[in-house]
């Protein structure tokens, strides 16, 4: 979702309590479980005061180079196929950052599990800055567990990454879920922050009760732009790599696909050098509607076809009664 900004800021009324919480002890780590699907549309509805939307996107070249001395004049942004005026504009390049990172616990990426759990923690030494950025661990198998809140203390975050062990099934969706809805939202103000999850996964889901387009609604309302990293083993491209480029697509992010698991750190490196060149527009949309509806948003570089623009194809505006 883009969210809103205004001199006189409006945002997010609070969320319903979470339901369907569990806790158990995990070396520390507390386990929440998301709430029934039946439950979205009344605990789950989000509501807006938009009176502006805020979009964070890349630009590259055709060889994957980033491109960080545009300006304001050289983009244009579509809402609906009908273009916008941009209020504001800035390269994003330090902006704090608000991360998920969820790891596939099943059954299934078994063999590659101890190059994950490295990687990951490569990562968060690498992109999390004390007293700036803050990030969450999230597993997932048969349910997906909260094994280290929001924090930039990147000890905690190691340790709950090493305290993992594999097994069971896979809710991706419920993750994905749970973690936007209950943590990356919660954190305000809402438009100073990066906001992205990283998912290691293999994309196959058998045991979540939200489904994959509930999980996508739920990123678009956060904001979150999601990277994935495919631990698919088989050398093709399966139903799974498709649902991870799926989400990646279409929230702006990226999926990497690591030719050995020992290549998972370099696809890591690239989530974090992509996060930290960002361009920022804000915009107001014309006609401004409240409709609870999504709106199809497209950014481009005016006159540049060699330059290639990754961000979230749209938002939703609020639904006003």
């Amino acid at each position: 979702m883009k969210y809103v900004v205004t001199t006189a800021l409006l945002f997010i009324l609070p969320l319903a309590a979470q339901t369907g919480k569990s806790a158990t002890s995990k070396q520390a780590a507390s386990k929440q479980a998301p709430s029934k699907p039946e439950l979205q549309d009344e605990d789950a509805r989000i509501t807006l005061d938009v009176t502006r939307v805020q979009l964070l996107f890349t630009v590259s070249d055709k060889k994957g180079r980033f491109v960080t001395d545009l300006r304001k004049d050289d983009f244009e942004v579509f809402e609906s196929k009908k273009q916008q005026s941009i209020v504001e504009f800035t390269a994003e390049s330090d902006l704090p950052l608000r991360l998920a990172i969820l790891i596939d616990t099943s059954n299934s990426i078994r063999e590659r599990f101890r190059f994950q759990q490295e990687a990951a923690s490569d990562f968060v030494n690498t992109v999390i800055r004390p007293h700036e950025d803050r990030a969450i661990v999230v597993s997932f198998d048969t349910a997906a567990e909260l094994v280290a809140d929001l924090t930039d203390d990147t000890e905690k975050l190691n340790n709950a990454i090493k305290s993992l062990r594999p097994g069971g099934g896979t809710a991706l969706y419920d993750a994905i879920f749970f973690a936007c809805r209950d943590k990356l939202m919660q954190d305000q103000p809402r438009h100073k922050f990066r906001r992205a999850m990283v998912i290691l996964s293999d994309g196959e889901d058998n045991q979540s009760r939200y489904t994959r387009d509930q999980a996508l609604e739920m990123a678009h309302k956060a904001d979150v732009v999601i990277y994935s990293i495919s631990t698919n083993r088989t050398g093709m491209e399966g139903d799974g790599d498709k649902i991870m480029k799926y989400f990646a697509e279409q929230t702006g992010g990226q999926v990497f696909f690591p030719f050995k698991a020992q290549d998972m750190a370099q696809s890591f490196e690239n989530i974090a050098n992509e996060l930290r060149h960002q361009y920022n527009v804000l915009y107001r949309p014309e006609p401004l509607k409240t409709d609870g509806l999504y709106h199809p948003v497209d950014v481009r570089v005016r006159g540049r076809k060699d330059l290639v623009v990754r961000a979230r194809h749209g938002y939703y505006a609020p639904l006003m009664n």
